[in-house]
Order: C-alpha cells, then sequence, then structure tokens
C-alpha cells in the first residue's frame, strides 16, 4: 500500500513528503522499458537495501526482519513519477527510474505482479493538497481521495491485507499533506504440502548460539529444486496461484555457511538459477521451522545511506506531483510473513508521506538441508525473480501454529 501522510509514530510502509520549496522539472530517458530491467532495478534496491541498512541495523529484536523490496520499489518510483532536477536524479540512481517515465514503469510492473493470481497489489494516495493531473494520469491504476479519513486508512489496509494488517503504520496528524499507500498480499497454498504428522520439535540454533526447540516441517524435495550460489545453498518450493487462478508464486528458502549474514546470503535468493550448482545428491530433504515474522521499519532513515537526500530535505522538488512544495517526512513499512504445512501468507504495507513449495530406490547419496540456524526466506512471481518479500531469521522462529 502506499500513501504520504505527515510523519508521527512508525508504523507500516510509508513514506512522508511535507511542505518544502522545490525547482522547476528536468527530464531523463526511461531506464525500465521492459520487464527484465524492472526486474533487475527491483533486485538494486534490495540489494542496497539489505547490504547498506537493514543488515547493518536491527529492525527487528533478535536481528531478524521481514520486508518488501518490490513494495518499497512501487512506493518510491510511485512517489518519484512526481519528482524532477536534483530530486528525481538521485531517486533514478536507487530505483531506476523517476519524472515522467517513472508512471508507466510503476503501472507495469504493477500490472506483472499481479498476474500471480494469489498475489494482491494495490496503491491509492489521499492528499489534502492539489495533485497535478498530468500525475494522475501518469498513474491510471492509482486511486486518488482528496480527503484524508485516518478511520478509512486504517480499514482499506486491513481490507486489502485480509487482516494480517489491521491499520496504517504511520499516524495522520494535521501536518500530513499527502500519503501514498502501496499494499501487497499474498494467501497460497504449496502445490505439495508438508506433512503435518512429520512436524516436531527440532533444535534451533540462533545467531547469538544458543538453542532452542523449534516447530520443523520435514520433506524430500526434486532435485532439480535444489541449488548452491558461492556456498549458499536455495531450495525452491511452489506456491498455487490461488483462487483466482494465474502463475502462482515460488519461494526459496537460503541458507548460508555457519556464521553468514544476511547480506551475503539473501541475494543468492533472487540470483539466477542459472548460475548455480546442482548438489551432488541423488536425494534432497529439508527440515524447516514453521515461522511467523513481523517487521515494522521506518524506511526514512535508510535512505541516506541509498543515496536519496535532496527528497526529505527543504530543496525537494516534487513539483510534476503538486504545485504546493513538498519533501518526504517518512517513509514507513510493516510486513508480515507466516509460513506453514499449508502455505504462505504475506503482507507489506509502505507508506510515502509527505510533510508541509513415487517410490524409488533407495539412493546413494542424500542431502539433507536443516534450517536449523540462521537462514534467509525470498518470495518471487512466477514468472521473475523480482523480490516481492524477503526475510532473514535470526533467532528460534514464532510458531504460527
Amino acid at each position: 500500500m502506499w500513501g504520504i501522510l505527515a510523519p508521527s509514530r512508525p508504523k507500516d510502509d510509508v513514506i512522508y513528503v511535507q511542505g518544502a520549496p522545490v525547482n522547476r522539472p528536468t527530464t531523463d530517458s526511461d531506464t525500465t522499458t521492459d520487464a527484465a530491467t524492472r526486474a533487475r532495478a527491483v533486485q538494486h534496491l534490495a540489494d542496497r537495501w539489505i547490504r547498506d541498512a537493514l543488515a547493518t541495523g536491527k529492525p527487528a529484536e533478535g536481528g531478524s526482519f521481514v520486508c518488501s523490496p518490490a513494495g518499497l520499489w512501487l512506493a518510491l518510483a510511485a512517489v518519484a513519477a512526481g519528482a524532477r532536477g536534483g530530486t528525481a536524479r538521485e531517486l533514478r540512481a536507487l530505483l531506476g527510474t523517476a519524472d515522467r517515465e517513472a508512471g508507466p514503469a510503476v503501472t507495469a510492473a504493477a500490472r506483472e505482479l499481479a498476474l500471480a493470481g494469489a498475489l494482491e497489489v494495490a496503491t491509492r494516495v489521499w492528499s489534502r493538497v492539489p495533485v497535478e493531473s498530468a500525475y494522475r494520469e501518469a498513474l491510471p491504476d492509482v486511486r486518488f481521495d482528496d480527503v484524508l479519513d485516518p478511520e478509512a486508512l486504517d480499514a482499506w489496509v486491513r481490507e486489502a491485507t485480509g487482516g494480517l494488517i489491521e491499520r496504517l503504520p504511520l499516524e495522520i496528524t494535521d501536518e500530513t499533506l499527502l500519503a501514498l499507500v502501496n499494499v501487497l498480499a499474498l494467501k497460497a497454498r504449496w502445490e505439495k504440502p508438508f506433512e503435518g504428522w512429520l512436524t516436531r520439535d527440532r533444535p534451533f540454533t540462533d545467531a547469538s548460539g544458543t538453542t532452542r526447540p523449534a516447530a520443523t516441517m520435514t520433506k524430500s524435495v526434486p532435485l532439480t529444486d535444489v541449488w548452491a550460489v558461492d556456498g549458499t545453498y536455495v531450495v525452491e518450493l511452489r506456491l498455487t496461484g490461488g483462487e483466482g487462478g494465474g502463475a502462482g508464486a515460488r519461494v526459496r528458502f537460503v541458507l548460508g555457511e555457519p556464521g553468514a549474514g544476511a547480506g551475503r546470503v539473501l541475494p543468492a535468493g533472487w540470483a539466477d538459477r542459472a548460475a548455480g550448482v546442482r548438489p551432488e545428491a541423488d536425494l534432497v530433504t529439508i527440515a524447516l521451522p514453521r515461522l511467523a515474522l513481523r517487521t515494522r521499519i521506518a524506511v526514512t532513515g535508510h535512505l541516506p545511506a541509498l543515496g536519496v537526500r535532496l527528497a526529505t530535505s527543504d530543496a525537494a522538488d516534487f513539483s510534476g506531483l503538486s504545485p504546493e512544495p513538498l519533501a518526504i517526512s517518512d517513509v514507513v513499512q510493516e510486513a508480515v510473513l507466516k509460513v506453514a504445512e499449508e502455505g504462505v501468507e504475506a503482507a507489506a504495507v509502505t507508506v510515502v508521506a509527505m510533510r508541509a513449495g513415487s517410490a524409488a530406490p533407495p539412493p546413494q547419496r542424500v542431502l539433507h538441508l536443516a534450517f536449523d540456524r540462521p537462514f534467509g526466506i525470498v518470495v518471487l512471481p512466477a514468472g521473475s525473480d523480482v523480490p516481492l518479500f524477503t526475510a532473514w531469521q535470526a533467532e528460534a522462529p514464532t510458531d504460527p501454529a
């Protein structure tokens, strides 16, 4: 979900733009004209966000986190459609698009993601200031509201996420001039569910070296769905397309060498599988903890490390969005991920606010991958390597059952 609001306390993914002097616009050529290029743009954002911010801080107690690179990209790129001048150049360096070409890029990306069937994608803007007609036209799938009603916003978030996230992750105040909110929500079953009777407590050693029991699912997986990238094992499980059909989605569980952190391990989840190496085994089995993660990330403080400074300053130029001077005041994301025997549920709300998964002969070699130490999770659409959701499980998982 997208939105621009005035800051108070962060909750879901939110970016705020506040009143600020602006310069007049300049433009550059489109850099996200095809699906592969847009996927690389989201991967670039994910690489930088995890490496330069999430993996170096503690967004959640214990070091675990879940986030949505795709949700953050969609929200920031939608705001970047109204950026001009130096503000647009900074955002383009991070997002691969900005200014007038960003609207078509955001629209195409959101429509592609919606083809997953089980994935809901929605963006909405609430504003107390005039919004340029050209900006509205550049984002034809975005609904614009001229009233900032906190209760209506919370109700929309709750409905759009199927109740996984109850309210907007940011408080709307009188200083909030505009809120752009993006929502991604996924609820799907595994193509081949785990057998519940096989689930039992197994030891999980967290990042601090402490071992605790965790409810752990087990199953065998096809050898073709397991590979290694630079010492990191990747296991891919597929999800169905949901009641509405569609291509479904894929979940990659990534297990690095002991001691390897999120910044090193997670990118293997969206790396081209053609670059991976098949394990020397005849059968692969996995032991995977059930888990439930929820993280609220104040992205605003990460923006300078990602090269975005002008957009949050009084020199911000969002003149393509509104005739009123605006600057980002807060960007907040709340994300949820639940993994169990039947399937996966995930949701992310991102707000940009602006101030003023047959019998055979016994195998000779068995590879057993026990996710019994910190590991990563990456959720991808069926047809591309866009990281919809990424997560790092650093401590003993919370059982969603």
